[in-house]
């Protein structure tokens, strides 16, 4: 007798992408209130929620271009947020003022301007810019009775920074020289730049955070290890002491307002951990009641006397909670899955591990949708973005509109991507398009194995990077898959490497380290650029772009799709004119994605 199980109800794309999403989290200066942003309203606005009567207050209203709040001013409720025009990228810092009049503090046509933090003071904040120079960012400082800058830190060198001591005197600079090489320096007025990781073969040095008396220089580094750990550094003695090591990547530290907390995340196999020390005695604080999920956007309130982050897990999607340590109580202040879809009809996601054609064990997150006994499933492999990305266990609407309607999803993590090793993480360089092809070909064994898929019915799936990778299957190994789905994907290595935006200046080589310099190796970059093998593709492909992406440009999809054609292949093409690197309009995501299922619909299912 054939086992039923229980038939999921079906949701629209419209239901799935009414749940709301949330970013940006920040406290305001008496701990009463919660900045955020939220797409509630369709584009990215800010938003307010009063910690006494949970009441929430919308504060911009922008109909085409998100906002991105990052802080309220220290002594009132006004607030900085971050816009750009269309997702072209160049974000301005806006002023909003409590009467609703709002002023751009970074007016340059084409200055890209972000938010960096508060002086010690309170009375300025500091913020990068690269308005003296389109290639670097530059660091200022703005007083806010003023609103007038000043440059802190003239940036010729391609430096990022990472850290401002608080008495000012100091600026932490990181230097990529490849993708998992990297040197720390130190700026003062006084001396100029020291450099502070002499060092041979590939080490991470990155800094991230200066202790409360501007002594010592807390860094992450995976020296002797794949992993990397925190350490600090005295900047009289340059002693070395290692303050925290973990058997996954530390990829996050910072201390709260007053110093009383060191905060840092753990990227632990595909699922972010925070763990939060109380600096002085180094005891662990257990927040109570923590529900199980991936925690991001953690902010200690002023007083230190609260907690505020967003949780979510394969199921839910993030929602925003506060702690109060005093009282030890955590409490849930969002409920943005729509109330349409039940939980119980959504799937959890699975990691897994499937061996390559070399023996590498690969690391996946595996979505299997609910299934009858002996029904097989059409499957999709999803490959992230980067290079260097990483999928991880986090709530992705569209992935679960895709399994609602039928599709299983193995998104895999494929040599080269970061999170499991710095050996795991250049295993493709110079390599791309070719030995993490193959990791994500031999996806479609472990796909098959689970005798719930039907080999004859697996698509290829990514955005960016992975729209790259989808290409290339489609154009160097054009029998493995049956469909093909391009969210922005580079066709032309040659173009794409050569045009990067001028912000990127700073970590150019580093790209051209990893996949390869289109200058000095043109032709082995156009070996690997599907454009020119676009001959090749005779399975159906759909292509999504925004026609303002500053990465991957809109030429390189109208190139690919023409190329195509030609092959009298069926081919579905759709430019978002409002968009960017990423779909930020809900409106937009409902249409792309709901196109995305129809062409499965008819080509894999």
């Amino acid at each position: 007798m054939t086992k039923e199980v229980k038939t999921p109800q079906t949701y629209s794309i419209e239901q799935f992408m009414n749940t709301e999403s949330l970013t940006g989290v920040a406290f305001s200066h008496d701990d009463s209130t919660i900045l955020y942003a939220s797409d509630c309203t369709g584009v990215y606005n800010a938003f307010s929620i009063n910690l006494n009567d949970k009441h929430t207050k919308q504060l911009t209203h922008s109909t085409t271009d998100a906002v991105f709040p990052v802080s309220f001013l220290p002594q009132d409720q006004r607030f900085i947020y971050e816009s750009d025009e269309g997702g072209n990228e160049i974000t301005h810092l806006y002023l909003k003022e409590e009467n609703g009049d709002v002023q751009d503090l970074t007016p340059g046509e084409q200055e890209k301007a972000m938010f960096y933090g508060w002086s010690e003071d309170e009375n300025s904040f500091f913020y990068e810019s690269n308005k003296r120079d389109e290639r670097y960012m530059d660091l200022y400082e703005m007083n806010i009775n003023t609103f007038t800058p000043q440059i802190l830190f003239k940036n010729e060198d391609g430096y990022q920074i990472s850290a401002i001591s608080p008495n000012k005197k100091y600026v932490a600079l990181h230097k990529p020289i490849t993708a998992n090489n990297s040197d720390m320096f130190i700026y003062s007025h006084d001396e100029g730049t020291q450099h502070l990781s002499p060092h041979e073969g590939d080490v991470q040095y990155i800094p991230v955070a200066f202790d409360e008396k501007s002594e010592q220089l807390y860094f992450l580094t995976d020296e002797e290890s794949e992993f990397l750990h925190l350490k600090r550094m005295n900047l009289s003695t340059k002693e070395v002491e290692t303050v925290a090591t973990e058997e996954w990547d530390i990829v996050m530290a910072r201390f709260s307002p007053n110093y009383k907390y060191l905060i840092y995340a753990i990227n632990h196999d595909g699922k972010i951990k925070i763990k939060i020390v109380e600096a002085r005695t180094g005891e662990i604080i257990d927040i109570r009641g923590i529900p199980t999920g991936q925690i991001s956007n953690v902010r200690i309130s002023q007083s230190e006397q609260k907690i505020a982050f967003l949780l979510n897990r394969s199921t839910s999607p993030d929602n925003l909670y506060v702690y109060d340590f005093d009282k030890q109580e955590l409490d849930r202040l969002t409920d943005t899955l729509n109330p349409e879809i039940d939980p119980n009809d959504l799937v959890e996601a699975e990691v897994v591990r499937y061996p390559s054609f070399d023996g590498l064990s690969i690391p996946a997150i595996y979505y299997e949708p609910h299934l009858n006994e002996g029904e097989k499933a059409p499957a999709l492999v999803w490959v992230h973005g980067g290079p260097g990305g990483q999928s991880m266990v986090n709530y992705h609407p569209f992935f679960q509109y895709l399994i609602n309607h039928g599709y299983a999803i193995l998104a895999v993590n494929n040599r080269g991507s970061s999170g499991y090793g710095k050996s795991f993480f250049k295993a493709a360089d110079l390599k791309h398009g070719e030995v993490d092809l193959a990791d994500c070909i031999e996806a479609k064994k472990f796909l098959t194995s689970t005798g719930k898929i039907d080999e004859g019915r697996i698509g290829i799936i990514g955005g960016s990077y992975g729209g790259y990778m989808v290409l290339a299957a489609m154009a160097f190994q054009p029998g493995e898959f049956e469909v093909g789905v391009d969210i922005f994907g580079v066709s032309n290595w040659e173009r794409t490497l050569k045009s990067i935006p001028s912000w990127w200046e700073a970590i150019r080589d580093v790209l051209y380290k990893k996949i390869g310099d289109p200058y000095e190796d043109n032709e082995y970059i156009r070996s690997i650029s599907p454009l020119f093998h676009a001959e090749n593709i005779d399975k159906p492909l759909i292509v999504l772009q925004g026609a303002n992406d500053p990465r991957v440009l809109q030429e390189e999809s109208d190139e690919i799709v023409e190329s195509v054609k030609k092959n009298g292949v069926p081919v579905e093409y759709i430019v978002f004119d409002d968009e960017g690197h990423g779909f930020t309009k809900r409106q937009n995501r409902i249409t792309g994605y709901q196109a995305v299922r129809e062409f499965l619909d008819q080509h894999l299912k």
